[in-house]
């Protein structure tokens, strides 16, 4: 359990990022009906002025209350390093849901030291959930504790899954779901890694499986899940951290069971 240091205006690191993503999620909600500006970074890989609007808005928040930490961030510093302590920030996950109209997105923010994520907050603006975890506290949903799910079998689980950018990795993961799937409960797309591995971590989705990854896709969803009881890690079985780009999160049964099955 990590005693974390106070901000500048004696707040805790949870509640200035609690602060953080309650700011944002209020510009994404203003801009969620509104026309967007939107530019393809890669394909299918979207951003909108709301991204950066929102990025910047924690960006300020952050460095202002710990002016000796680091920002790594999706838009304006995805090449930040990972040393001391550093924010990990995604201003909008499920930016390609947020553009199409689907309302399913949130805001991600996780506190790590050198690597080890010590706090992790996933915020859905539109439900007003907030899941959070410290390093050896658990994890909770709006201060209620939370713990992944007990389903023991595949066969009986839903499974939550996303191809990613990478159409290699992408293609590998879709034959193995496509493999699987008269096998299992049910299967859902998302269409955002960090609200799939909240879910995960509350027990709302048995597993999910994610390639191409980033740092701030996962940083938080790392964490709930492991304080809630899971089991994260790369497509080889090794203990997921900041630098994985394939995922596997459940609990340690099913998690087993579906590296098993994985091509």
């Amino acid at each position: 359990m990590t005693n974390l240091p106070l901000s500048q205006s004696g707040k805790s690191a949870l509640e200035v990022a609690t602060e953080a993503t309650k700011q944002a999620g209020e510009i994404l909600l203003a801009h969620f009906h509104r026309k967007k500006e939107i530019k393809e970074k890669s394909k299918s890989n979207l951003v909108t002025e709301v991204d950066i609007l929102s990025e910047r808005t924690i960006a300020k928040l952050l460095s202002n209350e710990y002016p000796g930490y680091n920002v790594l961030s999706e838009e304006l510093a995805p090449s930040t390093p990972l040393t001391g302590y550093t924010w990990v920030v995604d201003p909008l996950a499920g930016t390609n849901n947020y553009v199409f109209g689907i309302p399913f997105f949130c805001i991600n923010i996780a506190l790590v030291k050198d690597k080890d994520i010590l706090l992790g907050i996933t915020f859905d603006p539109l439900r007003g959930e907030l899941f959070g975890a410290e390093k050896g506290k658990g994890a909770y949903l709006n201060d209620s504790p939370i713990h992944v799910s007990e389903r023991a079998s595949l066969q009986i689980s839903l499974l939550s899954f996303d191809p990613g950018y990478n159409e290699i990795q992408g293609k590998k993961l879709l034959s193995t779901i496509t493999r699987l799937w008269p096998g299992v409960h049910s299967l859902r797309s998302m269409g955002s890694s960090s609200v799939a591995l909240a879910y995960v971590a509350c027990g709302r989705v048995d597993l999910y499986v994610r390639s191409d990854l980033q740092p701030w896709d996962i940083a938080s969803g790392i964490l709930l899940v492991k304080e809630a009881g899971g089991k994260v890690s790369d497509w080889q079985g090794k203990p997921a951290n900041l630098q994985n780009k394939d995922i596997i999160a459940a609990n340690n049964k099913l998690h087993q069971e579906f590296l098993s099955q994985l091509e």
